[in-house]
Formats: structure tokens, C-alpha cells, sequence
């Protein structure tokens, strides 16, 4: 299937391993031109050259950038002056029992989580706009609807990516602009991997019966009953960054594997 976005330059954030390394590769099969992102200079080369090892594609650069600092974004607009799609896929995650989570980390994970996909389409939604065409997908999450009670703030900031992609929709009426949401659930992301890993390790049991586990006692709603791969989740998002996906806007599309139990 021909998604028409050869000719698009797409940005995706947090991009050097995970969901956001999976999509940037799609997106290069897809012969889109790339720009990806990590936190040092090391990740994004060696990301950059693996990508264009796994996709022949040479159309795909790095810039390295914290999210946490508003200097580095401010530089990586500087460099990054327009896109034709904007993957807003940075975020961190941690378990912590609510009450021992500081103001700090409250507003640490806002800030990441939620100020940088707004920095970024503060900048690259007007550009848009003005030539007609663009998409900015926020990668949420299943948790911005099932709060995890192992993590609030982490589903606090997910939830408030809804409202910004859904209020930036309503300012795209008549035009070949959409903004959207992704709701991935639980992913076997580099992230998640390690963090079963330890779990398997701690318990001393098998990575297998941690995954059967956690399915089990804590996400019991799972259709699927098993952690989505990265692919899966890109795969998604690359379609509705595409010209394809044209007649979608405003929506929050779920890849949760039927975690979530309500029809709307």
C-alpha cells in the first residue's frame, strides 16, 4: 500500500530505540525523509546509522536534544525549521506509589511529557497551516484513559496530551491539517523490556511468566494478553501520519489490544 508521504519530511521525537525508533524506520520504507532524536550525540549516530543499514534509505538525520531543557528544543527548531509531520513520541514513565511522588517529579514528567509535544507544535502547526498540509500525531497512551495506580503522574501527563491534540484539531477546520492521538498499551519497548528483566530477576522466575503475570493481576482487560510489539505500534502511526488517513482528526486511536472496555 502507497501511503503518499515519498515526498514528506517527518520529525519524530525519542526516536532512537523503541516506538519512536520503530516508526522513524517505517516511515523510511515508506521513502519519507527523517529526522530522529535522542538525548546524546552517540544514540543518534549510531540510530541513524542503523537506519540506514535495516532500510537502504540514506534520507534520515539525527540532532540530538533533551526535552527536559528548553534550550535544546529551542536549538533543535533553530535546525529544524519546518516538517511536513511531527511525531510527538518523547515521554518518560516510572512506578511510584502516589504518595511518594515529590512536586518535582510532577512537574518533571509535565514537562516532558506534555510541554515538549506543545513546544514543538507551537512552532511547526502555523508552518502547516499556511501551506495547507501536515499531520502532528501525540503518542499517548492507554493510560491517559486506565490511570495506572502505580503511576499517576505518568498518566496525568497522558491524559492532558488528549486535550492538546483534540484542541489543536478544532483549529484545523478546512484544511488538509490533522492533529491526532495514538494510545499504544503496554509495548514491549526497550524501556518496558528492562523493566521485565529486573522483575524476572527479582522474582526469579522467567521473563515469560512475568509477562503472563502482569496480564493476569494488572492489566486483566487485555484482549490480547500479551505486550504489543513497537512494530505494531508504528505501524499505526505511520498511517495516520499519512495522506491515507486524511478523513481522520481530532480522534484518539487506540493500538491497546482491547485494554480499554468502552466502545467510544
Amino acid at each position: 500500500m502507497d501511503l503518499r508521504i515519498k515526498d514528506k519530511t517527518a520529525f519524530v521525537s525519542g526516536s532512537t530505540a523503541g516506538i519512536g525508533y520503530a516508526t522513524a524506520e517505517r516511515f523510511l520504507n515508506e521513502g519519507t525523509k527523517v529526522i530522529i532524536n535522542g538525548r546524546t550525540e552517540e544514540s543518534v549516530s549510531a540510530a541513524v546509522a542503523k537506519l540506514k543499514a535495516s532500510t537502504k534509505n540514506e534520507n534520515v538525520s539525527g540532532i540530538a536534544a533533551d526535552f527536559s531543557k528548553v534550550e535544546d528544543i529551542n536549538r533543535l527548531l533553530k535546525e529544524v525549521p519546518e516538517v511536513d509531520i511531527l511525531v510527538n513520541n518523547t515521554g518518560i514513565f516510572e512506578p511510584k506509589a502516589f504518595v511518594d511522588i515529590p512536586d518535582e517529579d510532577w512537574f518533571r514528567f509535565f514537562e516532558v511529557n506534555v510541554m515538549s509535544g506543545i513546544r514543538l507544535a507551537r512552532h511547526y502547526f502555523p508552518k502547516m497551516l499556511k501551506k495547507n498540509w501536515g499531520r502532528i500525531i501525540f503518542i499517548s497512551s492507554e493510560s491517559a484513559v486506565f490511570i495506572p495506580d502505580e503511576m499517576i503522574h505518568y498518566g496525568m501527563t497522558k491524559t492532558a496530551q488528549l486535550a492538546v491534540s483534540r484542541g489543536l484539531a478544532e483549529l484545523t477546520k478546512g484544511t488538509n491539517v490533522t492533529v491526532n492521538s495514538i494510545l499504544p498499551g503496554p509495548t514491549k519497548s526497550k524501556g518496558v523490556s528492562g523493566f521485565i528483566q529486573d522483575l524476572a530477576k527479582a522474582d526469579n522466575v522467567s521473563e515469560e511468566v512475568v509477562e503472563e503475570n502482569f496480564f493476569k493481576n494488572m492489566r486483566p482487560t487485555s484482549l490480547i494478553e500479551r505486550f504489543a510489539s513497537v512494530d505494531e505500534v508504528a505501524n499505526t502511526i505511520v498511517y495516520y501520519s499519512s495522506e491515507l488517513a486524511s478523513a481522520t482528526n481530532g480522534a484518539a486511536i487506540r493500538v491497546d489490544g482491547g485494554l480499554i472496555r468502552s466502545i467510544l
